[in-house]
């Protein structure tokens, strides 16, 4: 059996406890923050505006919106399209974030195609075949930070006339044949929430190179001074999302560190690879075509076709016992009452379902060290064993 970390164990040894999630934040950020809180105004947008021009500069868009959420960025990039009651949004059920559920929100249809078995992104094919005259947009994430199948999609929103907003909230600094993922779509929306790799707390951003788009978003994200007497400004009735001085400070000092803070978690995915590849039965990560870096948010391992939902729970118990913080990678959407309510159906994603029963999420941090990742996968595999499925794990 595997042995737990010592309780006792010294700086730069096993310790007591590995948590599934912990920011990497430096001292520049520590800095940052203790200046703003003594320079004035929380809130007045002087390094929001900041951080939108070094995003949009850094991913190569011509326009960056920042505001609360990624959820609030989706639900505003629909409301600026007017898209909403009696139009459909095509969305995969599968993902850690969930910003599908702005397409509810927006008062639209959200539409559940099933995903690719490997890299599970949004199967294009199977988004096809769901294409009514109702359909207005597709909204296609990057999972975990592998990017989806952007060829594809271009071309099928493009054929149908739809609008492409891509879902880059669990990924940063992957890209897909030489792009950066946040380059795809109409537009592009990102979170700064945990557990992804550059994090404010909470924020997010909305990219795009559409002009008309980019000021629009900028009206509805909150009402500005000046626009308190224009008319047709005030015609749309604004959300309260904007992003406070404190986020996008971190936000900033996060981008310039992103280099950095990518090779760290890049190493510990080697220490993950290492470890993982001593075992018969695991394969290694899978990289689809055309995804040259995939940074993923966790590292997410999938349990063989003989474990079920509750083999995955009593795996979850095991590692919880030895201190290592391991999670589900999320509900997949057609479970949830909401829209079980309104008809949705486990059978239109039989893929989504055969996953989302035996992903784990694994710790993937700044400080996982390579004798934690032994541990874990360790740990892990006599887990599996103890689960009486047996080892049959692949990535």
């Amino acid at each position: 059996m595997t042995t737990p970390p010592d309780d006792s164990a010294e700086d730069g040894e096993l310790g007591d406890y590995i948590p599934l999630i912990d920011p990497d934040i430096s001292e520049a950020e520590v800095a940052v923050i203790s200046r703003i809180l003594t320079s004035g105004s929380l809130s007045d947008g002087r390094m929001t505006e900041g951080f939108e021009n070094a995003f949009a500069a850094w991913l190569g868009r011509a326009h960056a919106v920042a505001v609360s959420s990624g959820t609030i960025a989706t639900l505003m990039v629909l409301k600026a399209y007017g898209i909403g009651p009696g139009d459909e949004v095509l969305c995969s059920p599968f993902g850690w974030h969930q910003v599908q559920h702005a397409i509810a929100l927006a008062g639209a249809e959200p539409v559940f195609v099933d995903i690719d078995y490997w890299q599970h992104t949004i199967n294009p094919a199977k988004a096809e075949a769901r294409i009514t005259p109702r359909t207005k947009a597709i909204l296609a994430g990057n999972v975990n930070g592998h990017p989806a199948h952007w060829d594809e999609l271009r071309a099928l929103a493009t054929d149908k006339g739809l609008i492409l907003i891509e879902d880059s909230t669990e990924a940063i600094g992957s890209s897909y044949k030489g792009k950066l993922v946040g380059s795809f779509g109409n537009c592009a929306v990102f979170d700064f929430s945990e557990p992804g790799v550059l994090v404010t707390g909470e924020g997010g951003m909305i990219v795009t190179d559409d002009r008309n788009l980019a000021h629009q978003l900028r009206y509805l994200r909150r009402r500005e001074m000046e626009h308190r007497n224009t008319v047709v400004i005030t015609r749309t009735i604004p959300f309260q999302a904007g992003m406070s001085n404190l986020t996008a400070a971190l936000g900033l000092v996060q981008l310039k560190r992103l280099p950095e803070i990518l090779a760290k978690r890049r190493e510990v995915v080697g220490f993950y690879e290492a470890a993982m590849a001593s075992f018969e039965g695991i394969k290694p990560p899978y990289k689809g075509p055309g995804a040259d870096d995939v940074h993923p948010m966790v590292y997410a391992v999938h349990l063989g076709t003989r474990f079920t939902a509750s083999g995955r729970k009593a795996v979850l118990e095991d590692l919880a016992t030895h201190d290592v913080e391991a999670s589900d990678y999320g509900q997949a959407l057609y479970t949830q009452q909401y829209y079980q309510e309104r008809g949705a159906s486990r059978a239109d994603c039989p893929v989504c379902q055969k996953t989302v029963d035996r992903v784990l999420a694994l710790p993937l941090h700044h400080k996982v060290t390579a004798d934690e990742v032994q541990f874990i996968v360790e740990t892990l595999k006599d887990a599996t064993v103890n689960t009486g499925a047996g080892a049959a794990i692949y990535l």
